[in-house]
């Protein structure tokens, strides 16, 4: 699969609805110690792109885990070990591909040749992720850099951290609140649903047995339950099995994702519950009708996400490796 719109991701340095991060980030974090940095990025991960196309959905997912557990500091990478059970072990974490984990170490190893201990995998995290939404079709993100990365990954910091396919959307609602998203600002990063897969246990709940008066959840459109249900009828013995998010483009970045919603194609209960709850269906209308309105608002939530909670001078330090600190290498 080839993709033909290559996006160049522009870098400045505001960034309005974080002003205490305006003096932490800078577009130019690179430009004397590495300024090969995100000609490397690019090269790199659209050649990944290009070889498995679930490489950006997998990235963009692996960004928002990493940021959503005590900010945006590449704590998701490391590796557990005899003394430390980390992040990525938690079984929230598990679902994660391993395509976006092989994107960063790619770029780090070929960095750390290129210029030794200078780019955090924190910072080569979000740029991989903003290039590889541009090279899926989506809209330019704004990019800075000079975060850090963590000195430690513990698998108790990911509980009660992410949306789960039981939770209300009230419940939902309160996860983002608490780490500083509007209502809006969450839908549009709900729509990173657009690309990606999720796994049959996910949504099995909706297919088999739903309730005493419906096999399946009747928020599904007939036919798509009915293929769901063929696809996924093995998914207890085999947990590989997954479907795609957006049935329609499932390897472009656009805004199908929220008008699928319309036409009962939300694969999770809450991306259903997007659509009939009365603080988030408005969002879903006016993204469904309007993908230039979508892609600027994403941006900006992704923007605001990428710079949550970083790590600057001795909060944090450049790992020679991506999985494992420094001080145990």
């Amino acid at each position: 699969m080839k993709y033909n719109n290559p996006i160049t991701i522009f870098l400045f340095l505001s960034l309005s609805f974080l002003p205490s991060m305006q003096n932490k980030l800078t577009p130019d974090y690179y430009k004397k110690t590495c300024p090969t940095f995100l000609d490397t990025v690019r090269r790199i991960v659209n050649e990944k792109q290009h070889n498995t196309p679930s490489t950006a959905a997998a990235t963009l997912r692996l960004l928002f885990h990493d940021c959503m557990v005590g900010g945006c500091d590449a704590s998701i990478l490391v590796t557990s070990n005899a003394y430390n059970k980390a992040e990525r072990d938690h079984t929230v974490n598990l679902p994660l591909s391993g395509d976006g984990f092989d994107a960063v170490l790619r770029v780090k190893n070929v960095l750390e040749l290129e210029c030794p201990n200078v780019v955090s995998c924190a910072d080569i995290l979000a740029a991989a992720a903003g290039e590889l939404v541009a090279n899926s079709g989506g809209p330019t993100l704004t990019v800075q850099f000079g975060r850090k990365d963590s000195l430690e990954s513990k698998i108790s910091s990911s509980e009660n951290q992410f949306p789960l396919p039981n939770m209300t959307m009230s419940q939902v609602i309160t996860l983002f609140t608490k780490k500083g998203f509007s209502v809006q600002e969450m839908v549009a990063l709900i729509g990173a649903h657009t690309i990606g897969m999720s796994h049959c246990d996910q949504f099995a709940h909706r297919l088999f047995g739903f309730s005493k008066t419906s096999e399946t959840d009747p928020a599904y459109s007939p036919e798509y339950a009915a293929g769901l249900r063929k696809l996924c009828e093995n998914y207890t013995k085999d947990s590989t099995m997954a479907a795609y998010n957006d049935v329609i483009t499932p390897v472009k970045f656009d805004n199908m994702y929220f008008k699928n919603l319309r036409r009962g194609l939300g694969l999770l209960a809450t991306d259903s519950a997007l659509f009939t709850d009365p603080r988030t269906k408005p969002f879903v209308e006016t993204y469904a009708d309007d993908e230039g309105k979508f892609f600027q608002d994403f941006s900006r939530a992704i923007e605001k996400l990428s710079a949550l909670d970083i790590k600057t001078g001795k909060e944090g330090e450049v790992r020679s490796r991506c999985d494992s600190f420094n001080s145990l290498n």
